[in-house]
């Protein structure tokens, strides 16, 4: 049996509270520092993502911290997308042709709140709030962080330093800025932005539109989205480019422009959104971006993990069931050690070679699914390829799984894999439909067979290109 041993995680965020709440299950002494005060005691900020969407490889990390019952009870099943076009019509395109498969909108404090209390229940845990870090060092696997309220500074070690403070990483720079350490590093961001708007609950409680889904407004170079809330109102994103367009941030400047584009764009949601102008301009513009780099750990004294190590734009849905992915695998790494001390350097190294390929999957993932959602999912081809994947998930739901529930309801399936099956499978669909070759009259086995021949045929080329 492995040593306990003083794990110091900065962030205690999503991933950082599981993690917490894990290593603290494990046995090991954990202390957790967030430079945020409590949540549990204080407002969340207005405009800031205050719901997500649970699907399976999230869950699975839930499962294995034993809270994942707990956290069903703040979900919301979402069953597919509601689109909805400038003339206020709607249809349903499910995420999935099999039966139990759907996605969930949950509250992010809810959660975090949750992950929180179960964590500081177990007495090998301390949390420490109101801290924020300012440096660390990375060989000695200390830190020192500066309380916000008296900015005095308080210095803590570890055995090891977790660093999961997000995309804004104290513990990444500290990586990049030490010279004695190679350190890759990209941030790539999108020409849009977003902004959060909400739709309050319907007079007397309830919804005021349907709950069980996750609404687009798709518009091309624009989008908009809802997802619902457990209190009956639902979290609207607002993706608009920052400038360079007739309606964008930098011109939205207004109530008249911002009332003449909502009403121009999405006139069935203005009318479900009474503080739109309000909300609009009370509310932050938030950047959306893509953060790769590596290595993730260093002198086997400090590793980081989520948004710190991989954040990514939100449009898969996977931000946070990748970070909650991120600890089952390290998780699992850690399950291989038996006996004696840990050896640190060896569960980081190899935890980074197991996940690093998969994040950077999804991290494209997310881009393209952001192009799919704002132009494609309104379009007559991409509807016939979405009832075309309906089908054969259906009549087939061992044989067959769309790119969409590769990545989001195949927990057993890497990302990276989920990425090239699934991207040959949508080129196999689309190049068939558009030759005509196939559709959904045609008999589902024959379909089935023709659509897995086509795809095994890109997978072939792909891999031939890939080896040139």
């Amino acid at each position: 049996m492995t040593q306990n041993q003083n794990i110091l995680i900065v962030g205690a965020g999503l991933c950082g509270s599981l993690l917490a709440l894990r290593m603290g299950q494990r046995g090991h002494q954990v202390t957790l520092v967030e430079k945020r005060p409590d949540l549990r005691d204080v407002t969340q900020d207005a405009g800031r993502s205050i719901n997500l969407a649970l699907s399976d490889r999230g869950l699975r990390g839930l499962r294995l911290a034993g809270v994942e019952e707990e956290a069903k009870k703040l979900c919301i099943p979402m069953l597919g997308r509601m689109i909805h076009d400038k003339a206020g019509n709607t249809f349903l395109s499910k995420y999935s042709g099999r039966e139990g498969e759907y996605i969930n909108s949950i509250s992010r404090p809810g959660l975090n709140m949750m992950l929180l209390d179960a964590a500081e229940a177990l007495p090998n845990v301390n949390i420490i709030f109101n801290k924020g870090c300012v440096s660390v060092d990375l060989e000695n696997a200390s830190a020192v962080f500066e309380d916000y309220t008296t900015k005095e500074r308080l210095t803590l070690k570890g055995d090891v330093i977790l660093g999961t403070d997000g995309a804004g990483s104290v513990v990444r720079k500290s990586m990049f800025n030490d010279r004695n350490f190679l350190f890759s590093f990209s941030q790539d961001y999108l020409t849009h932005g977003y902004k959060e708007i909400t739709i309050p609950a319907a007079e007397g409680g309830g919804y005021r539109t349907e709950k069980g889904a996750l609404h687009i407004w798709p518009r091309g170079e624009d989008m908009l989205i809802a997802l619902p809330n457990l209190d009956g109102s639902f979290t609207v994103t607002l993706f608009l480019p920052y400038s360079n367009s007739d309606y964008c941030f930098d011109n939205l400047t207004t109530p008249e422009m911002v009332n003449a584009y909502f009403n121009q764009e999405y006139p069935d949601a203005v009318a479900l959104m009474p503080n739109l102008v309000e909300e609009f301009f009370d509310n932050p513009t938030g950047p959306l971006g893509t953060i790769k780099c590596s290595p993730w750990n260093s002198y086997g004294k400090a590793l980081i993990l989520g948004d710190a190590a991989h954040a990514i734009v939100p449009f898969y849905g996977q931000g946070m069931n990748a970070s909650f992915e991120d600890v089952v695998v390290f998780d699992e790494i850690l399950e291989k050690q038996t006996e004696g001390k840990l050896d640190w350097k060896k569960v980081f190294y190899e935890y980074e070679q197991a996940r690093k390929f998969d994040t950077d999957a999804i991290a494209d993932l997310a881009v393209d699914n952001f192009h799919e959602m704002k132009e494609h999912t309104a379009s007559p081809l991409f509807q016939e390829k979405r009832k075309i994947e309906m089908l054969l998930e259906s009549q087939f739901p061992t044989e067959y799984s769309s790119k969409y529930s590769l990545v989001t309801f195949n927990e057993d399936i890497g990302y990276a894999e989920a990425l090239r099956r699934g991207r040959a499978q949508d080129k196999a669909i689309l190049n068939l439909l558009d030759d005509k070759k196939i559709s959904t009259e045609d008999a589902s086995d024959e379909l089935l067979k023709i659509v897995k021949s086509e795809t095994l045929a890109i997978l072939h080329d792909d891999d031939v290109v890939g080896s040139l």
